[in-house]
């Protein structure tokens, strides 16, 4: 019988894997106001109607097109990988870029990051449904890459688009590249990690990449820590 308690128990298929890494993670800030991370003025004072949130979604999608606006386009992707999740959710998740899987399958966070990001999103009482989840950059980099500043600066207004129409109340960056590209800093992980940071209407908090996290086990105990604490803010807020 799992020791687990009651609202980290799962009854899906893989339900050991679930309390594997439970255990493994042991389960038993700064803020700066820089204009850059503020809704823009204009912006719509709120979208009533969730269906709404959705068409603002579809509508910032058309807006994207085929996107050849860098040359990422030229160099091997597949497809955009817009975003997925719920339109209206109080947590969002932001990576650095797409990989492999995520160019064949369109959505973001599907390979084995994506599948242990899944796991930490249900360690803290969530659906990976009920989230919504992007990247800095919608175009898989060749050889997974670290995404080029012109790449960045023609995506980013995506980005920042979603984010203002979800609307989240938690924006999570998903390791060193999205902290940094989203703090405009070079601070490392290691030191942003954990800290809360006003965002856009939002608390962002970064934490380790996934990735990371299946090449350093020891670190996932920080990244439960940090989930805790985004808990803690989602039902404050």
């Amino acid at each position: 019988m799992s020791s687990a308690p009651p609202h980290l128990r799962t009854t899906t298929p893989d339900l050991e894997g679930h309390l594997e890494y439970f255990a493994e993670l042991g389960v038993t800030g700064v803020r700066l106001d820089p204009i850059w991370r503020e809704r823009p003025a204009d912006r719509r004072a709120t979208v009533a109607v969730y269906a709404s949130e959705r068409e603002a979604l579809a509508a910032i999608r058309d807006d994207l097109g085929p996107c050849t606006r860098c040359k990422l386009h030229t160099l091997g992707r597949k497809q955009i990988v817009f975003g997925v999740g719920n339109p209206n959710a109080d947590l969002m998740f932001v990576g650095e870029a797409p990989g492999a899987d995520e160019d064949i399958q369109g959505e973001p966070f599907v390979g084995r990051a994506g599948q242990l990001l899944t796991k930490i999103i249900e360690a803290i009482g969530m659906k990976r449904e009920d989230v919504y989840i992007a990247n800095v950059i919608k175009c898989r980099p060749p050889g997974n890459r670290n995404p080029e500043p012109d790449e960045v600066e023609q995506c980013e207004p995506f980005l920042f688009r979603q984010i203002d129409s979800i609307k989240p109340k938690v924006i999570v960056a998903l390791g060193k590249f999205a902290a940094q590209s989203l703090l405009r800093t070079s601070d490392p992980i290691t030191r942003l990690r954990g800290r809360e940071f006003k965002y856009r209407d939002a608390i962002l908090m970064p934490t380790y990449h996934p990735a990371y996290l299946l090449r350093t086990p020891s670190a996932k105990r920080d990244v439960w820590e940090d989930m805790k604490r985004v808990k803690t803010l989602l039902s404050e807020k």
